[in-house]
């Protein structure tokens, strides 16, 4: 690593649901360009501990940090040790997310509740609290984890739909509050992302997912992180409320 790739050296970063998947890779990715990285997670604090330990072992600053964004004193209190462990926030990542997925007809107030509530009222809270500060330091870079479901919706996921879908209101608004003192807010919407999540699909599902999207495969978190960190770097200064799209062609 030279030191021209450290083009986030000095910086400090908190990932919600940064403990594994597409959160996990946003940390390390972030780390790699020299950022001190606060890793947020709920209950798995050994997968919390290992990412904590690769930033560490590339000479990056990281603290794992407990709490449910779900939780609006959690999610503020995330944001607040966050602060005292990095000594100040430049950036936000809104990662943590949930799913309750079944169709609309059977799906329960608390399958609804539990989706609103993580992954887009978590952000919300999160951003709220992390404006603060930056507004008054006058830099802030949010990016919002946001999802092609949200773009073009799915059957079997309206309360995610609908979630990620406000979470790009939520990006467009914060963005037009916050230009005025350097903070820009963007989302990016990943599309079928080789997670834990879709290990466990059966292969023939998986084969019908390929089939809809034009490059023919399911991305990887890495490159969901790439297009993060392209967000929050100093090249992307100009780039504020828009939503960047990761999904192979899937959404066009």
């Amino acid at each position: 690593m030279s030191v021209a790739d450290l083009t986030l050296a000095g910086k400090t970063a908190l990932v919600t649901g940064g403990s594994r998947g597409i959160g996990r890779a946003i940390c390390l990715r972030l780390a790699s360009r020299g950022a001190s990285v606060a890793v947020n997670y709920v209950r798995n604090d050994a997968a919390a501990q290992e990412v904590v330990t690769e930033i560490q072992e590339m000479g990056a600053s990281a603290v794992a940090l407990q709490g449910d964004v779900a939780v609006p004193a959690q999610a503020e209190d995330v944001v607040r040790r966050a602060i005292e462990a990095l000594g100040r926030l430049d950036i936000l990542v809104n990662n943590a997310g949930v799913i309750r997925d079944t169709l609309l007809v059977r799906m329960s107030d608390d399958d609804w509740d539990t989706v609103i509530e993580t992954n887009l009222r978590g952000a919300f809270v999160c951003t709220r609290a992390a404006l603060r500060p930056m507004l008054r330091q006058r830099f802030g870079r949010i990016v919002n984890v946001s999802s092609v479901s949200g773009v073009m919706g799915n059957a079997g996921q309206a309360n995610y739909s609908a979630a990620k879908a406000g979470l790009i209101g939520l990006t467009k608004a914060a963005a037009r509050e916050a230009a005025s003192r350097n903070v820009t807010v963007n989302a990016v919407a990943p599309g079928f992302i080789s997670t834990e999540l879709t290990a466990g699909l059966p292969e023939k599902v998986k084969e019908q997912i390929r089939a809809q999207v034009p490059q023919a495969r399911f991305g990887t978190p890495d490159e969901v992180a790439a297009a993060v960190v392209f967000l929050v770097d100093e090249g992307s200064a100009y780039i504020t409320g828009h939503v960047l799209v990761v999904d192979g062609g899937l959404a066009m």
